[in-house]
């Protein structure tokens, strides 16, 4: 029935022999630069991912510097802030208490200033009366 002529052989050895070498010479180095391929995808992605992550950190980092600074900074100014309004207080309080001591010096001094004046208006009041009086008695005697 059928038999294997030489001419099959060759057609099976030629395609086994051509199978071997698209294998070795076409298919395997594309597989082998597919997979270079794949690997350097899956490298630079990784390194995306680290760089992103890192990122990441850095502006937490920054964020969380930022954040102490400007409290710091808030607490310079609440504090510069509190030292002004306790040399305000310390300035209206020695003000007040000069203001107090040279109004009870000014009103010690009018009021010596007014005795004064009265007993000087007593004085000529006295000298006054009395000198009206031998006007008024010398004419009348």
């Amino acid at each position: 029935m059928l038999t294997p002529d030489i001419t099959t052989l060759w057609v099976v050895g030629f395609l086994l022999l051509c199978t071997f070498l698209l294998n070795t010479m076409v298919f395997q180095p594309i597989l082998r630069i597919m997979d270079a391929r794949l690997t350097a995808v899956r490298g630079a992605k990784e390194l995306a991912e680290s760089a992103s992550q890192k990122a990441a950190a850095a502006a937490a980092e920054y964020d969380h510097k930022l954040n102490a600074a400007r409290g710091e900074v808030y607490g310079q100014m609440d504090a510069m802030r509190k030292s002004a309004l306790d040399q305000r207080a310390e300035l209206l309080a020695s003000t007040r208490a000069t203001v107090e001591q040279e109004l009870k010096t000014a009103a010690a001094r009018v009021q010596q200033e007014s005795k004064e004046a009265r007993a000087a208006l007593d004085r000529d009041a006295s000298n006054l009366a009395g000198a009206i009086v031998s006007r008024v008695l010398g004419r009348a005697s």
